[in-house]
């Protein structure tokens, strides 16, 4: 299937308070936006599934005080090429490794919220010697983002009726983009314990006005998402290569995991969250029992993305960590 760039999808966009940059890294031209003194410390910023990199502009600022910030559009999302057939934790995490070497060219922190909380997991294991100094995991699906993990709700007991929603109704690169239709069958296509707590977990966007959005009322980051991503997940074909037992043996550096709000139904062991105590508890022994650090702090009362909503907090816990690492 053919690749989309970014001037495949120019009316989609909108402007934002960064300027945007786009680096080729062969297969895909990746777009990142970049903040604070070139002679500050490194930090990379990783989006979750259906985030662009201004998710974190109201983090970025702030963050720009202690770092040079580069916050980026992973492939499938935002001005990033959309790759059908091509959207793997392991081909993420490689574009990942090719942006440290061509654009930030030095060992950098690392912090990634939700699916690109596994991502910078993948990153704190995978990446190549001297690229990662030390990893922020911002509540990631770790075994909850699989088919059929080794511990706990597989996706299809957590997220995963959401994205398969989403892909069902707007269609791969927005083939079908069914807005409405999806609307309508929200409250019968997701499990009542998650549209229960859908607010708790991810708030509605802190800056917007609800008299000033689209007409059609598409929000703007799924406009900027290729629905194929929730079905590469839903599937399985996202994660076949990189089974998180294995990802988290091999993690090298220290990394903090933040844990937030989750919460498990009852009566249908349904996993609303990122990950469940028994999956955060999991991620920790394993790291630990290989010989790695791993620092663990839970928010149960804070959204799913806290770089968002609460970016303050998030950068306060970020530089706790950074003042631990030289002691």
């Amino acid at each position: 299937m053919t690749v989309l760039e970014a001037a495949d999808r120019a009316a989609t966009f909108v402007p934002h308070a960064f300027p945007e940059q786009t680096v080729d890294l062969g297969e895909v031209r990746m777009n990142y936006a970049v903040a604070g003194d070139p002679s500050l410390p490194a930090l990379l910023l990783i989006p979750g599934q259906s985030e662009s990199w201004w998710g974190y502009e109201a983090a970025m600022p702030l963050l720009a005080e202690h770092f040079r910030v580069y916050a980026v559009d992973l492939r499938g999302q935002g001005r990033s090429t959309w790759t059908p057939g091509r959207y793997t934790i392991d081909n993420f995490g490689n574009d990942l490794v090719r942006f440290i070497d061509l654009v930030i060219g030095r060992e950098t922190l690392v912090s990634g919220m939700s699916s690109g909380g596994v991502l910078s997991a993948w990153l704190s294991a995978y990446a190549k010697p001297g690229q990662i100094r030390a990893a922020v995991w911002e509540d990631p699906p770790l075994f909850s983002s699989q088919t059929a993990p080794a511990i706990g709700q597989s996706i299809h007991q957590a997220i995963g009726p959401i994205f398969a929603a989403w892909n069902k109704w707007l269609g791969d690169q927005w083939s079908i983009g069914d807005w409405a239709g999806l609307m309508r069958a929200m409250p019968t296509e997701i499990p009542m314990p998650m549209l229960v707590n859908l607010a708790a977990m991810i708030p509605p966007d802190p800056g917007a006005d609800p008299d000033a959005g689209p007409a059609d009322g598409v929000p703007q980051n799924l406009r900027e998402y290729d629905p194929e991503w929730g079905r590469a997940f839903v599937s399985g074909t996202a994660t076949a290569s990189c089974d998180h037992v294995t990802m988290l043996e091999q993690v090298r550096v220290p990394v903090l995991l933040t844990h937030h709000f989750r919460t498990v139904d009852a009566a249908t062991g349904r996993l609303v969250g990122a990950a469940s105590d028994d999956q955060a508890r999991r991620a920790q022994e394993i790291v630990a029992a290989a010989g790695g650090r791993i620092d663990y702090r839970s928010f149960p009362d804070a959204p799913h993305s806290m770089h968002e909503h609460l970016p303050q907090q998030y950068v306060g816990v970020v530089l706790d960590f950074v003042t631990t690492l030289d002691r």
